[in-house]
């Protein structure tokens, strides 16, 4: 008589006793069946690896981007230069015999810089000593046709259509300020005045673009209209007005802002 014996372990693997004390055949596992699921769960782990890495790499970019306009942007080659002039209205003809001038000139200084990539000028004007104005910061965006005032005095911000009459282009002007970057002051000039009055209010200067949002954010911003010197503003004695004496072409700006 052959006896037939099986290894212990393979017969405790493949049988089992039910409550009945009856043997049960389980079928063996396929070991490339039970690698399968594995094999789906690190392909979809490496796939979000893949997609958070990618997010991480567009926040970095996006995020450089921003601090390089924020910060990098205010930096670079800064002109600083003045410019005499003589304001029209001053002007007398002199006695003869008489070594007086025709005019007094008075100065102003500037801190210009110029991002003609942005289509932008950033405009510091520094303390007069002489004449009779306000320090402020201005922004003159060409692209969105915009310039803001932000009056370092009172703290506020206006903003109004761009001037491009009187306002030299950022590549004309920095052609300007290299031929002249050899001597401090622009050849002598003369004084011409604009008046502007103060309409709305604005709530979002968010939507005004980069540049004039990051000057004027936080602080109260207004909407300026041109007026006709001399003929707009009727009331000027009963209105709040103050000026700023500027320039960014070879010819000084005064202008007048009246609240209403």
């Amino acid at each position: 008589m052959v006896k037939v014996a099986f290894n212990s372990a393979l017969s405790q693997k493949a049988t089992k006793k039910d409550e009945n004390n009856e043997t049960l055949i389980i079928p063996e596992k396929d070991p490339e069946e039970e690698v399968v699921p594995f094999r789906h769960q690190s392909r979809a782990w490496c796939w979000c690896m893949c997609l958070g890495l990618a997010l991480m790499l567009s926040g970095v970019v996006v995020g450089g981007a921003y601090l390089y306009r924020y910060f990098i942007v205010q930096e670079g080659e800064v002109f600083f230069c003045g410019l005499k002039y003589s304001d029209p209205k001053d002007y007398f003809v002199p006695e003869i015999g008489s070594n007086s001038q025709g005019a007094s000139y008075q100065s102003i200084e500037e801190n210009i810089r110029i991002l003609e990539d942005d289509g932008v000028e950033l405009i510091n004007v520094l303390v007069p000593e002489f004449a009779d104005g306000d320090p402020a910061d201005i922004v003159h965006d060409f692209h969105r046709g915009l310039t803001a005032y932000l009056d370092l005095e009172l703290n506020k911000c206006y903003v109004i259509p761009l001037n491009s009459s009187i306002v030299m282009p950022p590549r004309s002007l920095f052609e300007l300020l290299v031929n002249i970057k050899a001597g401090t002051y622009l050849p002598q000039s003369y004084l011409i005045h604009e008046e502007m009055v103060v309409t709305d209010y604005i709530k979002n200067v968010d939507e005004l673009g980069f540049f004039i949002s990051r000057l004027c954010r936080g602080k109260e911003s207004f909407k300026l209209q041109r007026r006709d010197p001399g003929k707009g503003i009727q009331k000027r004695n009963t209105m709040r007005c103050f000026k700023i004496i500027h320039f960014e072409s070879q010819v000084a700006v005064e202008t007048l802002v009246c609240e209403q």
